[in-house]
């Protein structure tokens, strides 16, 4: 249930962020979620893609320096509180979300929210018992 999400560091310089998408797109790799933070310094680009493997090797050819961790990704009503109803449940049994993303899909009428955790077994049981749809890594990487 767990979806692998690739975070790139970058500096925060003009080009900086072509330089990463270009060599993915290169490699073949299509980009199914994203998101940037940044400060004055640097960002951090944090993807999701179909086939992590691809891309962690086309990062590594260009140089760049990235990691590799876990995320799950939860169906949440696309509708005024969608997004609350989730973020309640984990309130609720004491989780801490990290940082969060989303992005709603044509097909369907649901919001895709990626979350990051500090306890992502315990978040992902409690949004079970709750009735809150967890995705598979299939479903996220074919969206």
């Amino acid at each position: 249930m767990k979806v692998k999400q690739i975070s790139i560091f970058l500096e925060n310089k003009k080009g900086h962020l072509l330089e990463v998408v270009d060599a993915l797109g290169k490699a073949g790799v299509n980009i199914r979620a994203l998101s940037i933070a940044d400060t004055s310094e640097f960002g951090i680009l944090r993807i999701i893609v179909p086939d992590p493997d691809s891309a962690k090797k086309a990062l590594k050819k260009g140089g760049f320096t990235f990691n590799e961790n876990d995320v799950i990704a939860v169906g949440v009503s696309d509708r005024p509180g969608g997004l609350a109803a989730a973020l309640k449940i984990l309130s609720e049994n004491d989780i801490n979300v990290e940082y969060l993303y989303a992005f709603v899909t044509k097909s369907e009428e649901r919001a895709v929210v990626v979350l990051k955790t500090d306890d992502l077994d315990k978040s992902i049981k409690a949004l079970k018992k709750s009735g809150i749809s967890i995705l598979q890594p299939k479903e996220v990487y074919s969206l």
